[in-house]
């Protein structure tokens, strides 16, 4: 059984702390020949069925390298290691495993506490014992999830069952004080057995650098083996650290997080959102598109405004229709049933989920005025003092002096919008208002709109006037030479109306004409 071990590497650990006693400890070192107590079970002597014609056929020559590594990789897919106290009671602990399957062979060792190597007959008792294995809980520390056979075995009561208790001996049958036996139930072993089991892992000072560890690893298999995985960033210094990466063959960009369960209930209400009515989706797609054109919003992280702080903003500019186009998340937490309540990590994450409970608008406008109107609103909102809360469907009160308050829809304590710095903010805002005034000239037919120049939507993704060409030509005149054009033509029409006006004759001012 020794020389088994030289291929366990996927070893399964089980700890048995009793309280009251120690584990067994020795100084850094390799255990002595002398430290091991081999130990084995009836069943050692027994052998699966088939296994000893094969193994005479091949014990008649000396094994190949290739069979001796097949012979000890299969033994290891059949056994765990597992960590015991420093008293257990052999029968009890085999009597436990054996729930889970025959056991061929088992020793114990020394090194570091008490081991146990377990060889089981069948691969099926490894996965019998890993169902019910469960994560271990710890107070000041955080468990790095990591499903292994190296496992650790707890006392269930360990203050009233010491591992190395006598047999259980049958008494007379006689009365018993129903506080004794409200005791003696508590204290008594259930059918699975006195012990817990649960992985042994890695252990680090907090959930969050358990995840930057996880993403970390994670970024690394996705950048060198995932499949059309391309441009991998480890933004792991994040509030909600996290890989972003995009996906060539799909044409997505993937933003990858662990344990976000707020993140999947802010997933959930966009959708119920987008599906509410079809304008919700258009609208959020153009104004994420011209963001993306004009420089509003970037893949790198930085002082920029993100696609979901626009979402937010057309979101909140929805429902300030009127009537609104949809409604707040307060009016959909009051629809809400009782299936529907979703408090995660203390923050209330409720909404109605079911689309029928859901009144529909009676709102009529148009995509294109819609479309203007958002440029129009946010070209004139009072950034300076007022915030987004789609919550309330409102203009509130800044709580923090940030360029942009936007505040998060459950973790109501954040602004999701407190990278963006007030240069990103000025941009914005300067071209809302340029996008407004472009919409506004076409409704007055002050534009064009022959097959020849861009007009509605198109004219709001121009590039922008600052760039001089793209591929070496010149780009066409843009928004700001357009309105200039409009103004000169609109100071001759009124030259024209004052000539007339004062019976043809010209009239001129203190300035130089």
């Amino acid at each position: 059984m020794a020389s088994r071990m030289e291929l366990l590497l996927p070893w399964c650990r089980l700890r048995f702390p009793v309280s009251g006693t120690s584990q067994t400890r020795r100084a850094p070192g390799r255990p002595r020949l002398s430290q091991v107590r081999l130990s084995s079970t009836k069943a050692a002597a027994q052998r699966v069925p088939g296994r000893e014609e094969a193994d005479s056929k091949v014990g008649t020559r000396k094994k190949t390298f290739t069979e001796v590594q097949a012979e000890r990789l299969e033994q290891a897919q059949r056994t765990v290691l597992i960590n015991c106290p420093a008293k257990i009671s052999e029968k009890k602990f085999l009597t436990y495993l054996s729930h889970h399957g025959k056991i061929n062979s088992h020793y114990f060792y020394e090194s570091y506490g008490t081991y146990a190597v377990v060889e089981f007959s069948e691969k099926d008792s490894i996965a019998s014992l890993q169902d019910v294995t469960r994560t271990p809980g710890i107070e000041e520390e955080c468990a790095v999830p990591f499903k292994s056979r190296l496992f650790t075995l707890t006392l269930k009561n360990p203050s009233t069952q010491a591992a190395n208790q006598a047999p259980v001996h049958c008494h007379k049958q006689s009365t018993i004080v129903v506080n004794d036996l409200v005791q003696k139930l508590c204290s008594a072993d259930s059918k699975t057995g006195p012990f817990y089991m649960e992985y042994q892992m890695k252990r680090v000072p907090s959930e969050r650098i358990a995840s930057q560890r996880i993403l970390s690893m994670i970024g690394d298999c996705i950048d060198n083996f995932g499949p059309g995985c391309v441009g991998v960033q480890k933004i792991l210094n994040a509030r909600c650290p996290l890989v972003r990466f995009s996906h060539q063959p799909a044409g997505f960009q993937c933003d990858l997080t662990t344990n976000n369960r707020v993140a999947m209930r802010s997933s959930e209400l966009l959708y119920i959102y987008g599906s509410l009515d079809s304008r919700v989706r258009a609208l959020v797609f153009s104004v994420r598109c011209w963001a993306r054109v004009h420089g509003i919003t970037s893949t790198i992280p930085g002082p920029w405004i993100t696609n979901f702080s626009l979402t937010m903003m057309a979101l909140f500019f929805l429902q300030k229709r009127t009537p609104p186009i949809i409604p707040t998340l307060d009016q959909l937490k009051d629809l809400a049933d009782a299936e529907d309540k979703h408090i995660i990590e203390g923050h209330d994450c409720t909404f109605a989920s079911n689309l029928n409970k859901i009144k529909p608008t009676e709102n009529t406008e148009t995509l294109d005025v819609l479309l203007s109107d958002f440029f129009e609103y946010f070209g004139n909102f009072a950034f300076n003092k007022n915030s987004i809360n789609i919550r309330k469907g409102k203009e509130q009160n800044k709580p923090e002096p940030s360029p942009l308050y936007i505040q998060n829809p459950f973790e109501r304590a954040l602004n999701i919008s407190k990278n963006v710095n007030e240069s990103q903010l000025d941009r914005f805002v300067a071209l809302a208002r340029e996008c407004a005034w472009i919409l506004q000239q076409e409704d007055t037919g002050h534009s064009s709109l022959s097959n020849s120049q861009p007009w509605g939507l198109a004219a709001l993704l121009l590039p922008s006037v600052a760039s001089h060409c793209i591929k070496g030509k010149k780009r066409k005149r843009g928004p700001a030479s357009e309105r200039i054009k409009s103004l000169l033509d609109s100071l001759k029409i009124n030259n024209a109306n004052s000539l007339v006006n004062n019976g043809g004759k010209r009239t001129f001012s203190n300035q130089t004409q």
